[in-house]
């Protein structure tokens, strides 16, 4: 085998094993609740932003209806949700006139969204 297939090899198999390794990284994460990180001098933003992104986590972990525009937007509702909670973490703690704007844009759009989505839902799926 030359050096070239075997660099190849190397590299299609890393390409089909990290998505697999981190997928289930991610999915064993998940599963792990958020604890010891304010032992170890976490922020106060930090903290709001870990707990906004695993309760957002968790919210979308829906039971599938197999009905997609409905399962699409029971999903999507949690996780607009996660989007305002981290904005009011911005807004809360953060310092840059700039990002605090796009903190308050985001919580006013995702908020609306969330509204049709809902309406929607009301509407068309259960």
């Amino acid at each position: 085998m030359t050096f070239k297939t075997t660099l190849a090899a190397g590299l299609t198999a890393a390409l089909f094993i990290t998505p697999v390794l981190s997928t289930h990284a991610l999915a064993e994460e998940m599963k792990m609740p958020m604890q010891g990180h304010a032992a170890h001098g976490q922020t106060a933003s930090t903290k709001g932003f870990e707990e906004a992104n695993a309760k957002m986590h968790k919210d979308m972990m829906i039971k599938y209806s197999g009905k997609t525009d409905a399962d699409f937007v029971r999903s999507m509702i949690p996780h607009h949700q996660g989007a305002i909670d981290m904005a009011k973490v911005e807004l809360a703690h953060g310092t840059d006139p700039a990002i605090r704007k796009i903190a308050e844009d985001v919580i006013k759009a995702q908020e609306a969204e969330i509204k049709v989505m809902q309406d929607w839902l009301a509407k068309n799926g259960k």
